[in-house]
């Protein structure tokens, strides 16, 4: 099991972006301590061009972590089959106690990671490198959760074992299991479709006003964050049911299956691209007074809002036409 190809791919990875970090982590702390801009002495031209370097590292390190998400969400599925009881990935990271907390754990550094390139690509626009002790604090700050995530993935895929009868998804998400996630899909019905199209009106609505005026970008941002957490909310609570037209199965992982045409990979997709630059939009928002930055970060922010704005309008499109298609009707 431990030569699948894409456990293989997810170690080699998770492995080489752990060296990666591991040699960054040492030098982004003397970039921190001994930068100067003003200076142009030999140390300060020294550590001008380690930048470069440890830049590069941390854009091809955040960006696996990226693609790490979802290699390991379609791991998990492509695994459910050598275990018994599993219909799917909920089965499959039901195995051992490392499977979920791995899964939130990459969620988080997704999010992080993607915000960080965000800030990266921001910092080389300004001449004088004007986020650098910014962006290299945050990065230490993700050294332990990156850190931890390789552990916890290794602990997961380690311990595998064939014979181990774990639950299906129809166990792991109905009534009385004990599951965390599973309570989500007995939210009342009308009110969480009212919560997630009012939540997501509002969202492409605060990025529509933020593109045209370039104003209340942190409000978009947390309109983002939310419509993040109640789409999440919505999936268990009653997408999953209507694409599935079963009002009590509220997997979210066989929508990853061909039976419901892989619907669930633009879905997360979509979701999880409109979240990332909505958050970032507003993340960059501090950095507006910035002398250097003041000419190319507005052009930049809108350019994030929009691709977050056509995001989330496919992601809404995807669930109403899911909805409308769907011969499930749910009081």
């Amino acid at each position: 099991m431990l030569f699948h190809p894409t456990i293989l791919a997810l170690y080699a990875g998770s492995l080489l972006v752990a060296f990666m970090i591991l040699y960054a982590a040492p030098q982004a702390l003397q970039i921190l301590w001994r930068w100067d801009l003003k200076s142009g002495s030999e140390l300060q031209l020294a550590i001008e061009r380690k930048t470069y370097l440890i830049s590069t590292l941390l854009a091809y390190a955040f960006g696996f972590e990226l693609l790490s998400f979802f290699l390991y969400i379609f791991t998990a599925e492509q695994l459910h089959p050598l275990f018994v009881g599993a219909m799917c990935a909920a089965g499959s990271l039901y195995v051992n106690p490392y499977g979920y907390p791995t899964l939130i754990l990459k969620l988080i550094n997704f999010l992080l990671a993607g915000i960080w390139l965000m800030v990266n690509y921001v910092d080389h626009r300004g001449e004088d490198y004007p986020l650098i002790r910014i962006k290299y604090i945050f990065f230490l700050l993700l050294v332990p959760l990156i850190l931890l995530e390789t552990v916890l993935q290794a602990n997961y895929f380690l311990r595998l074992k064939p014979d181990i009868i774990t639950s299906c998804c129809g166990t792991l998400f109905s009534t009385g299991s004990s599951v965390l996630p599973a309570g989500i899909n007995f939210f009342p019905k009308v009110p969480a479709r009212v919560a997630f199209y009012v939540t997501l009106s509002l969202t492409i609505g605060s990025g529509f006003y933020f593109f045209l005026k370039g104003r209340g970008g942190l409000l978009f941002s947390g309109l983002s964050a939310l419509a993040l957490l109640v789409s999440i909310g919505s999936i268990f609570s009653f997408i999953s049911l209507y694409i599935y037209e079963l009002p009590t199965h509220a997997c979210p992982f066989c929508l990853l299956q061909k039976d419901y045409h892989y619907i669930g990979y633009p879905l997360y997709l979509t979701l999880l691209g409109g979240a990332i630059t909505g958050i970032g939009t507003g993340a960059l928002m501090p950095f507006k007074k910035i002398q250097s930055l003041s000419a190319s970060l507005p052009g930049i922010q809108k350019k994030l809002a929009l691709t977050s704005i056509l995001f989330f309008l496919i992601f809404t499109g995807i669930v109403t036409v899911q909805i409308l298609l769907s011969h499930l009707v749910l009081e």
